[in-house]
């Protein structure tokens, strides 16, 4: 007995010295796939540390759970097989020592069973690949990789979950989803531009009574520089959701890059690259005009700027929005256009790259709306983004390249029912005009038509399938 404790232990020693490189190599693989299930937001990511396990983890995480759990049972096959091949082989070591001191047996190995037991793990080990492949495919789907990335994974599984964890071309696209009518998650991607805004927005959720409450959902689009966008969404659409979103005010589960920097993780850096203009001004009666822009530009200007060339830039960007000769009058004397001008001026000063705007011409007369307009434009053509909220679209319709337009689904989620350019809006909703296509999307109650999951449904097919998007960005 104390020789088969010592052989045995002898061999678990011997067993663990020449396989440190598959308990680092299992380690690795735990890894990689915790930090793939936190790019997922997949839940019970403990379960990555767990053998066997993990496969549920993986399965959930390729939309592929039944296959998870089938490679669970192949696996706790092969493992038992291999320690019945390892009995076996222990039980030859000890009837070999045996018979050199006389003809006793401990345990007879059937040289049958062992070539049934080899012929068996063969066949499970097939099947294990195979399984294999199948989830590997589905996290390929699911990441918008190549399915060339599956022969990769299967000799070096750990560090490809760990590239598409942490690289940031790789964004995790759930699976898709139909509601009651029909109203799919695309599963697009939005097409990075090297000079303008792209958009990926897997989700935007918020806890509310301390359930969680989805605002927004597949939102993707590519908007080059140079374009004037119109922002077009009933009431509770989750328009200000998806500002709040883009500008990195309230982050959501997306990848947002402006000229191809992530404004998420370079937020610091650029923030002020951003210009966001809300509809209600917060701006000093008491002030000067040329006061308050300078105090925006103290604010919103590089600390390395000179005096002399700040106050360069407080007057050119002045007598740019038509406020030169307003300079010391009080802001509570100025007139609703001009008041709205200065507040624009204020997120002007910093010179954006993007520029965002709620409802600017609020309270303004046709005409007065029509100059802003004008003037947003024209910001616009010197290489801008500019994004408008407007309630009277159609008077000022074209001035715009394009149109998001936000509509709430069967879920009241905000999804992305069209994204392109103006006449083709009007062609793909078959209205006239801006107003006819918002009161198609509005719900019933609110007096419209109440065809948003038709028409987000409609979208989604019309970009499903495709690698990459970038609809108005192409034209």
């Amino acid at each position: 007995m104390d020789l088969l404790i010592n052989m045995a232990t002898t061999s678990i020693q011997t067993e663990v010295t020449q396989n440190w490189s598959k308990i680092f190599f299992f380690v690795l693989e735990c890894v990689g796939i915790y930090f793939l299930s936190r790019k997922a937001e997949a839940k019970k990511k403990w379960m990555a540390f767990v053998p066997f396990i993990r496969y549920v983890l993986v399965g959930r995480i390729a939309d592929r759970e039944k296959e998870g759990r089938v490679l669970i049972g192949l696996r706790v096959l092969d493992w038992s097989m291999s320690l019945a091949m390892d009995f076996i082989d222990v039980a030859d070591e000890v009837n070999s020592i045996l018979e050199t001191t006389g003809p006793v047996t401990v345990i007879s190995s059937d040289l049958k069973l062992v070539f049934l037991l080899a012929a068996m793990d063969l066949a499970v080990w097939i099947a294990i690949i195979v399984y294999w492949i199948r989830l590997y495919l589905g996290i390929c789907k699911r990441f918008k990789a190549r399915n060339l990335w599956v022969v990769v994974m299967i000799f070096l599984e750990p560090l490809v979950f760990l590239l598409f964890a942490l690289h940031k071309r790789y964004v995790y696209y759930p699976a898709e989803e139909k509601v009651a009518d029909g109203a799919r998650v695309s599963g697009a991607r939005a097409k990075v531009l090297a000079e303008g805004l792209t958009v990926d927005i897997t989700d935007r959720t918020v806890k509310d009574s301390g359930k969680e409450k989805r605002l927004l959902k597949d939102i993707h689009l590519s908007i080059p520089r140079g374009h004037m966008v119109l922002l077009l969404g009933g009431s509770g659409a989750g328009k200000t959701t998806f500002l709040n979103a883009v500008t990195g005010y309230e982050p959501a589960n997306a990848q947002v890059l402006l000229d191809g920097k992530d404004i998420y993780k370079e937020y610091e850096k650029m923030k002020f690259d951003v210009g966001f203009v809300p509809q209600q001004d917060l701006m000093r009666g008491n002030d000067t005009v040329y006061r308050t822009l300078s105090d925006a530009g103290a604010l919103r200007l590089p600390d390395n700027m000179n005096g002399l060339a700040r106050k360069k830039r407080v007057r050119d960007v002045l007598e740019s929005f038509g406020l030169a000769m307003l300079g010391d009058t009080l802001v509570d004397k100025l007139s609703g256009g001009q008041r709205k001008r200065l507040s624009i001026a204020m997120e002007f000063i910093s010179d954006p790259g993007l520029f965002i705007l709620d409802e600017p011409d609020s309270g303004l007369d046709g005409v007065v709306a029509r100059g802003l307009f004008e003037k947003l434009r024209s910001i616009a053509d010197e290489g801008r983004i500019v994004i408008v909220i407007t309630h009277t679209p159609d008077r000022v319709i074209d001035l715009f390249d394009d149109v998001i337009v936000l509509a709430k689904d069967v879920d009241r989620t905000g999804r992305l029912a069209y994204y392109g350019p103006i006449r083709e809006a009007e062609e793909f909703f078959e209205k006239d005009g801006m107003e006819q296509i918002l009161l198609a999307i509005n719900q019933k109650e609110e007096g419209g038509e109440g065809r948003a999951n038709e028409f987000v449904a409609k979208y989604a097919q019309l970009i499903s399938g495709e690698t990459t998007m970038g609809k108005a960005g192409e034209n």
